[in-house]
């Protein structure tokens, strides 16, 4: 792994490693490198099949980021999402265990299919980085990011996001279907292996953090 010192090579360098697993598709690896870098989260917004999970994967591979995937549905609790207390008989205490959002990258698949109680289980996590379970509050990895995925053509058995939930994303993204040469692209590069399996890690999420100080910061132009 090669990092550059150079905040503006390192950018370009993420955006052209996730470039190789998601081809064609330059505009919307850049607005999620650039959510990433601004310390905000993402809403992909798209069919099936167009790489939504696979974008979110590239992005934490390549940033050596630990990634987490909850894939929300009707049943899903609040407590899946943010982990519990559990009693230990022989400590005679209470001890936290992490649910999925305890990682530096979340996805959120189908977001719009859980209940509105479980989808709140993110908004503290998105707004403030932190869970509270049980009256205790914990931080979470830095960075982090929520990439939330949705399917805007199939709204049965969905609940819409309320304007509190929609607030917490710093940019909508759509992949959209590749065309024919970028589509055979696609299927030549997986004719050997899988290219997210291959790809690997050019920065660390101590960079990533230091990328977001300088941008709230301004020191880089």
């Amino acid at each position: 792994m090669t990092t550059s010192t150079d905040p503006r090579e390192l950018i370009q360098a993420l955006v052209d490693n996730v470039e190789k697993v998601i081809i064609g598709k330059r505009s919307s690896v850049e607005l999620g490198v650039i959510a990433l870098i601004g310390g905000g989260h993402a809403l992909i917004e798209d069919v099936p099949g167009v790489g939504k999970t696979l974008l979110a994967r590239s992005i934490a591979r390549s940033t050596g980021s630990k990634f987490k995937r909850l894939q929300f549905t009707p049943d899903l609790l609040p407590s899946d999402v943010t982990g519990v207390s559990v009693y230990n008989q022989k400590t005679n205490d209470f001890e936290f265990r992490p649910g999925p959002i305890m990682a530096e990258i979340v996805l959120a698949d189908e977001v719009n299919r859980a209940t509105p109680k479980t989808q709140s289980a993110l908004l503290e996590a998105m707004e403030e980085g932190q869970i509270t379970v049980d009256g205790v509050t914990y931080e979470l990895p830095q960075p982090f990011m929520v990439l939330a995925t949705q399917n805007p053509i199939e709204y049965e058995g969905t609940f819409p996001l309320p304007e509190a939930q929609l607030d917490r994303f710093f940019l909508r993204i759509s992949l959209g279907y590749p065309d024919p040469d970028q589509e055979v692209a696609v299927m030549n590069s997986h004719l050997t292996s899988e290219p997210i399996k291959e790809l690997e890690p050019i920065a660390t999420p101590a960079d990533i953090v230091r990328l977001q100080q300088a941008v709230r910061t301004r020191i880089y132009r």
